[in-house]
């Protein structure tokens, strides 16, 4: 017998700890072990008609289309999960994970416990994914966890020597807390219905109009960010300004509306006469005040994609390509929610900066800030921030492999990383006045020694060191300023992931992750132009349905965020997570409803062409009981002779040679028989594909 089954979340995992622990099974911190592993999630919720009990309950629950059966009873449910099913579009099958179930509970057979080795995400979804398989199994002996950094033999190793057990899964947080979410999404199901339902009652001819915690809110936002733009009218006002000999402006400090009405005109002759008040002036109170700035914080994963995608790189590909780096050991944990590190984490990798910064082509001689900052140090974290891996790369060029954006990915992780071991940013803050008019003041930034800066800046700060001079005065002249109300933001991926850190939804990798689902495919609902956002059709469709909902507030989203860190934490109930997707299904419902019959307003008629098909000849006749039929005359390619008609006619099996759609030949055997469409019921030939 083994002392425990170790449960790795996927094969690259249980690779690295086959590394670490010299083989895939043997002797690891005084226990004998097998490493096993998942292909991700091997379970998921049956549908929502297969978890219930009555004929009615399963007619009620695999509805698209009748209102009156949401919100759904959570009590009906059973929760009863099934195995996964993943379709090969090459193929055009489906592959159940049945197999790889059945294979990890002949393994733990032999073993006295479980070790969930999965990933440690914030969000607690390896502890499900793990449990979903333990329970699948059956499993009533101890089970252990482990948590690690990353997936270095360090890590790994020190992991073993810090395992818990967790047997009875109701005591743990990460998995309550990732259970209630995975529940809160299923019932979430209800909106895309009502979505779906509304979009094409509305006359849309629309696939699924899928709503959810993050997606709705992103929508929702692009759509009014638009909606500020398209209504935007350029309105010029006047303003009395000075200017010096250098362009330095001076200006008064409006801080309000009422001040801003009271010192701007919306005609040029009357901010002409108020110019004419003025005379020129003497420059006075000038100071010269050095100042320092500390690098800024590291990146997380939200802002690495909307720096990769001004340079064309979607969110999904810089995942995949991240995934894969990280894999290999190049880069850090990607799903971190970590902002900092730990000091361990930074003398990690202290002893390859340099060797990262001649890969990225940064000036080593910069690199002289050896101690890590307060503002940067954690005193602990789980996987610390992003940041470039203990293994270096040869060049950037060997990195291709990976993905396309492997090269951008790790140059902006590593500049990023190093501008933290670079000094301070120094300049001068200069400030001055008007010596007849003290109200009218400047003030600039004079840089002094670049330092961190040099390294890495990626343009966030509001500084002005691109002024023409540094010298002040001595004197000043009004002039008429032209300005204007300053046109809305055009939404891109920096913008939107910046509304979410701002409300703080999500972690920078969950907003990511959203944002790389709401681009892709072909029913996407976001068309990224090199980091610009604007909505398809099917994305406008969602944003207008959800205006005024609770599926698409901010604020909202943020409650439901937190109470599931509450449960994590064992402070909450999970009921209470799972409750409020009720709640917010009986509020949202009659408002997707309304907003419906708007749609046409704010998404115009529906201009997808519809795909057209040549009509199949048909054939008419008689079956034994009298009954008149038609059904179509063809199958697969296969045009029926007047002898198999016939025989279709008299209830008879027939066979007759056919292809699939692979091209494989085959035989197909079957029958007439009455069918089901789209609701409609129907005549035609029935195959039985197990009589091939």
């Amino acid at each position: 017998m083994l002392d425990m089954l170790i449960l790795a979340e996927k094969a690259s995992a249980a690779k690295h700890m086959a590394k670490a622990f010299g083989g895939t099974s043997g002797t690891v911190a005084g226990k004998t072990y097998k490493i096993v592993h998942a292909h991700g999630h091997l379970m998921e919720f049956k549908d929502p008609e297969k978890m219930v009990k009555t004929d009615a309950e399963k007619e009620r629950y695999s509805s698209w289309s009748d209102m009156k059966t949401m919100p759904w009873n959570q009590a009906d449910f059973s929760w009863a999960k099934t195995y996964a099913k993943s379709y090969n579009s090459y193929t055009k099958k489906s592959k159940s994970t049945r197999d790889d179930v059945n294979a990890i509970k002949s393994e733990a057979a032999n073993a006295d416990a479980i070790l969930i080795a999965t990933d440690n995400d914030p969000s607690g979804e390896g502890d499900l994914l793990g449990w979903e398989i333990v329970n699948a199994i059956e499993w009533n002996k101890p089970v252990y966890r482990i948590r690690f950094a990353d997936e270095t033999p360090k890590s790994l190793n020190q992991a073993m020597h810090s395992m818990v057990e967790i047997t009875d899964q109701f005591k743990q947080g990460e998995y309550l807390k990732s259970d209630a979410r995975s529940k809160w999404d299923f019932l979430s199901m209800q909106l895309t219905r009502i979505s779906t339902y509304a979009a094409r009652q509305a006359g849309y001819r629309v696939k699924v109009i899928n709503q959810g915690r993050l997606k709705s809110v992103i929508v929702l936002k692009i759509w009014q960010q638009q909606q500020l733009i398209d209504q935007y009218v350029k309105t010029p006002y006047y303003e009395a300004k000075f200017k010096d000999p250098a362009g330095h402006i001076f200006a008064r400090s409006l801080k309000d509306d009422e001040q801003k009405q009271a010192a701007r005109f919306a005609a040029e002759k009357d901010g002409q006469a108020e110019v004419d008040k003025y005379t020129k002036s003497p420059v006075t109170n000038i100071k010269r005040q050095h100042k320092t700035q500390a690098p800024g914080a590291l990146i997380d994963l939200a802002k690495l994609g909307s720096i990769l995608a001004k340079q064309g790189f979607n969110s999904k590909e810089v995942l995949a390509t991240y995934q894969k780096m990280y894999e290999a050991e190049i880069v850090s944990y990607p799903r971190t929610e970590d902002k900092k590190i730990t000091q361990e984490q930074f003398n990690e990798l202290l002893s390859v900066v340099d060797a990262i910064a001649q890969v990225v082509g940064a000036n080593q001689q910069l690199l002289t800030h050896r101690t890590l900052r307060s503002k940067h140090r954690a005193t602990e974290a789980a996987h610390g921030a992003n940041r470039p891996g203990v293994k270096v790369p040869s060049s950037l060029e060997s990195l291709s492999k990976y993905g396309p954006s492997a090269q951008a990915i790790y140059r902006t992780l590593a500049l990023n990383y190093l501008a933290i071991l670079g000094e301070d940013y120094q300049f001068d803050r200069v400030t001055a006045e008007l010596k007849l008019y003290p109200d009218f003041k400047t003030g600039f930034n004079v840089p002094v020694q670049l330092n961190y800066k040099a390294i890495f800046d990626d343009n966030d700060s509001d500084d002005d060191s691109n002024s023409v001079s540094d010298v002040v005065g001595p004197e000043a002249e009004p002039f008429v300023y032209q300005g204007a109300n300053p046109k809305p933001t055009r939404p891109s991926a920096d913008w939107i992931g910046k509304f979410l850190e701002k409300h703080n939804i999500g972690t920078g990798a969950t907003r990511l992750g959203v944002q790389a689902q709401l681009t892709s495919g072909k029913n996407a609902f976001i068309k990224d132009q090199k980091g610009f956002y604007t909505l398809t059709q099917p994305g406008t469709i969602a944003a207008v349905l959800v205006r005024d909902s609770w599926i698409g507030s901010p604020n909202i989203t943020k409650q439901l965020f937190d109470h599931m860190d509450e449960v994590g934490k064992l402070n909450e109930s999970p009921a209470i997570v799972v409750n409020s997707a009720t709640r917010v299904i009986e509020h949202d419902l009659p408002i997707i409803l309304k907003n419906s019959r708007e749609l046409t307003q704010f998404v115009g008629k529906q201009v997808k062409a519809t795909k057209k098909y040549a009509a199949k000849p048909k054939t008419k006749g008689q079956l034994t009981n009298g009954k008149a039929v038609e059904f179509s005359s063809t199958w697969g390619g296969h045009k029926f002779t007047e002898g198999e008609i016939q025989q279709l006619l008299a209830g008879q099996v027939i066979s007759f040679a056919a292809k699939s759609k692979a091209g494989k030949d085959y035989t197909a055997s079957g029958m007439l028989k009455e069918q089901t469409y789209k609701g409609k019921k129907f005549w035609g030939f029935k195959a039985d594909f197990g009589k091939k």
